[in-house]
């Protein structure tokens, strides 16, 4: 895995915020990340932020969309062209059936719906229809929530109703994205990223891009996920080895009931416990003042624990050093 490290963003501010626009500057980047970053981005908030569309009406009277209603000015084509005018916001279902009836003489407007509390309509003034005197106009509506922009002959709808006039559908609540790359004011050699968006007031434009955010990172989760041996190694605790030290390391050298030139040497060399003793080679006790071969050979063989005793002549065989024979002591009983 490569140990190179980034210069990552760590600031981000909405210079404006409105329902319908929003400019956030995002500094700093490593050169080519902000334009990296930024068309993403751009792309991303056009295609695939989710929002709500009629897909289809259907109008008392009309069969197909050429026909024309007695008492209406617009003629149904123009009538489904203003319906995709108006800005719905739906909320919490995926979709929705709205109705509406009207009669002349007037224009009817978006807010002529029935009220629902599922359905907000954010541009209510939208003129659908202008009634004569005799005009009647009765439709319903069907509301969806979807991404980007879904043709007519693209859809497939299993229970369309009898007549019902299939829409083309413009899910996207983003009008326009803009971004520019500029240098980082405080960072020299980096970059900074402004990047401006207008939505139809259906969505604000910082949960736009938090969603936005989301889809980017779902896609590239997948990849930092996938087998290719980047992936970092799971890390294993690794275990101290524990060393458990003899009781008889911490004994006194006076219990090796040595002679008192030998007592008296060690304690010379400052060694005190048997422990100060095993690190000892005989090379640097024969250095000690007044410390002979006998006073060596009483530390070879004294009552020591098996494993503290050290071995006084060599074998031929081997050219290691061994244990003497005693009386005491049969051939096969080894010192360790």
């Amino acid at each position: 895995m490569s140990t190179q490290t980034y210069q990552l963003p760590k600031k981000h501010e909405w210079q404006t915020l409105k329902p319908d626009y929003g400019k956030v500057v995002i500094e700093p980047f490593e050169p080519g990340f902000a334009l990296t970053v930024g068309n993403a981005f751009r792309r991303v908030l056009l295609s695939s932020v989710e929002g709500a569309a009629p897909t289809w009406a259907k109008i008392e009277g009309v069969l197909h969309g050429f026909s024309h209603l007695p008492g209406v000015i617009e003629d149904t084509l123009d009538i489904l062209a203003n319906l995709r005018k108006v800005v719905f916001k739906l909320h919490g279902e995926r979709s929705r059936l709205i109705r509406l009836k009207a009669t002349g003489p007037k224009p009817v407007k978006a807010e002529a719906f029935e009220p629902d509390a599922q359905v907000e309509i954010l541009t209510p003034g939208q003129v659908l229809a202008t009634l004569d005197r005799d005009g009647v106009l009765e439709m319903e509506v069907c509301l969806e929530k979807g991404r980007g922009y879904v043709p007519a002959d693209k859809r497939e709808l299993e229970s369309l109703p009898v007549n019902a006039l299939l829409m083309d559908a413009d899910f996207s609540p983003i009008q326009r994205v803009n971004f520019q790359v500029d240098p980082a004011r405080r960072k020299p050699g980096h970059e900074r990223l402004t990047l401006e968006i207008w939505t139809n007031g259906s969505v604000a434009p910082d949960d736009a891009m938090g969603e936005a955010a989301l889809i980017l990172e779902d896609h590239f989760d997948l990849l930092c996920r996938f087998p290719t041996g980047l992936e970092p190694a799971e890390e294993v605790p690794v275990e101290t080895p524990t060393f458990e030290l003899s009781d008889n390391l911490f004994r006194s050298v006076e219990e090796l009931e040595l002679s008192v030139r030998a007592a008296n040497c060690l304690k010379t060399a400052n060694i005190r416990n048997i422990a100060d003793l095993v690190q000892k080679s005989e090379a640097e006790l024969l250095k000690t003042k007044n410390f002979g071969k006998k006073s060596l050979n009483e530390i070879k063989f004294p009552n020591l624990p098996p494993r503290l005793r050290r071995r006084s002549r060599r074998s031929k065989r081997t050219g290691q050093s061994v244990a003497p024979r005693s009386p005491r002591q049969p051939p096969s009983a080894a010192w360790t």
